[in-house]
């Protein structure tokens, strides 16, 4: 059986007869013609299947596929800059693999729960499309950037015998009979490592049981984390630095066109250069406190009633589209799906609207010692037009395993990396405590059974070194990179708070 072509590699084959094996994406009969666009997993085609002697064995059949039937045409490649992707299919053969009727998810718009129910076929839909194809080469880059600086694959476990983070987000399992968690960071594991290699790096699933149901939490979530030895906080945030502008640079020299459809601005993604701007915990806080802050919230409040009344009243026009006679129907059910993607633009900003007094308030009364939130991390990304380092923070909100500040004790030598125009934080990293007591102590100030650290205290017991390293969350940073509103879109099945289904 000769092998199918890619959709996408049919510019190589202009003017040759292919094979071209998919499903159904669209289709569009129109008397002696029918207008197939075939999805192949690389991407689309217009396949035009016209009514002649040659095509009558199959034409009604192919013509009649619902959306989602799966079959293989063979055809004549043309190009057709009229046609999605450039180029076009005339058929002269097909073989139906299998028809399918009654798909769930059609071209007439769906409500996200519904979707999210339906997200094993989600998948098929272009924007999903697009995101999960653009987070797998988030995932390449990631793993180039590390693997060709000298970096060390470590697989670290994923059941851990203690917190790595905060024990308020463990999800304890059974283990035969003893407690033990899922792993909120392989970090701790890794550091082991490092003292080995000198540069390590581990890349999986992490599990936190944080009871939020915002668009920046999952309860599974994938996160890549290297450590490095011999090295201080300033040398861990320069790898983050180029890190980051790495895989930004992949992303826009493979996916240009992708974000563009996505509705990206390209241009926020290539004033992504070094170097990024870097605050103080204390600086940010003073951000918080002043003008800025509080002008960027109050123009938000005026734009966004703005918005928010004239979506009221394009609403109400696509409703009396939609219900009005004599309307061809496509135009009617172009004004049901533009009438329900208003209503959920409408709904998000009412609910930004009433949270905007309650933002302004926190960041005029921000406290020294409490820990940025989501509220705070916002506005401060969205006051700068790269992305900004906050290091420094008080040692209290921070890790037990944070190197405390020798110059001044109240302090950790850390940082969180905010992605601009809001996003949030995407890194979160830090220098290593390397100094066996004052890690005793940090362990018994939090209150951890030092007995469940052993191991991870032979390490500043035997040859320990100052070392650091940084954790990067994949969804994050690819909400950030494709602008998706919601995390929930940046990871395949996404788990959050009572939603695990599919």
């Amino acid at each position: 059986m000769k092998a199918a072509t890619p959709i996408d590699r049919l510019k190589e084959h202009v003017g040759q007869t292919v094979t071209l094996e998919g499903w159904v994406y669209n289709s569009r009969p129109s008397g002696k013609l029918a207008f197939i666009t075939l999805r192949d997993g690389t991407g689309l085609c217009q396949c035009v299947l016209e009514k002649k002697p040659e095509t009558d064995g199959f034409f009604d059949a192919v013509a009649r596929l619902g959306q989602e039937s799966s079959l293989i045409l063979t055809g004549l490649v043309a190009e057709e800059p009229r046609s999605v992707g450039g180029y076009e299919l005339r058929v002269s053969g097909a073989e139906v693999v299998h028809p399918a009727s009654d798909y769930p998810i059609t071209p007439k718009p769906h409500g996200i729960e519904f979707l999210m129910k339906q997200r094993h076929l989600w998948f098929r839909s272009k924007r999903q499309w697009h995101v999960l194809r653009i987070r797998a080469t988030v995932v390449d880059a990631i793993r180039r950037f590390l693997n060709d600086n000298g970096y060390v694959l470590i697989d670290t476990p994923i059941f851990a015998p203690a917190a790595g983070e905060g024990a308020q987000t463990l999800f304890e399992v059974d283990y035969f009979g003893e407690p033990v968690y899922l792993a909120q960071t392989g970090q701790l594991y890794v550091e082991a490592a490092c003292m080995a290699h000198g540069k390590v790096y581990c890349f999986g699933p992490t599990f936190r049981a944080e009871k939020s149901k915002t668009r920046r939490h999952l309860t599974e979530f994938w996160m890549v984390e290297p450590e490095i030895a011999y090295a201080s906080l300033d040398d861990v945030i320069d790898v983050a630095e180029d890190f980051t502008c790495a895989i930004v640079e992949r992303v826009l020299n493979d996916h240009r066109d992708e974000l563009i459809e996505l509705g990206r601005d390209v241009a926020e993604l290539e004033a992504i250069k070094k170097p990024f701007y870097r605050l103080t915990y204390t600086e940010a806080a003073d951000i918080l406190h002043g003008p800025r802050a509080k002008e960027l919230l109050e123009k938000d409040l005026v734009e966004k009633s703005v918005r928010i009344e004239a979506l009221s009243k394009e609403i109400e026009e696509c409703e009396a589209v939609a219900k009005q006679e004599g309307v061809k129907q496509w135009k009617k059910d172009k004004a049901a799906a533009d009438a329900i993607a208003k209503r959920e633009e409408r709904a998000d900003l009412e609910e930004q609207v009433k949270n905007i007094p309650h933002h302004m308030e926190l960041a005029a009364h921000f406290k020294w010692g409490s820990d940025l939130g989501g509220s705070d991390e916002t506005i401060i990304s969205r006051l700068h037009d790269r992305p900004v380092f906050v290091t420094h923070y008080p040692r209290g909100v921070k890790a037990f395993y944070m190197r405390e500040d020798r110059k001044d004790p109240r302090l950790s030598e850390n940082f969180d990396l905010l992605a601009p125009q809001g996003f949030g934080e995407i890194i979160g990293g830090s220098a290593r405590e390397e100094d066996y007591d004052r890690l005793v102590n940090r362990i018994k100030e939090e209150n951890l059974p030092q007995a469940d650290y052993e191991w991870y205290l032979d390490l500043r017991r035997y040859g320990t070194v100052p070392h650091g390293g940084f954790g990067l969350g994949v969804e994050r940073t690819l909400c950030w990179l494709c602008g998706l509103k919601h995390i929930r879109e940046a990871i395949p099945f996404p788990r959050m708070m009572g939603k695990f289904y599919p």
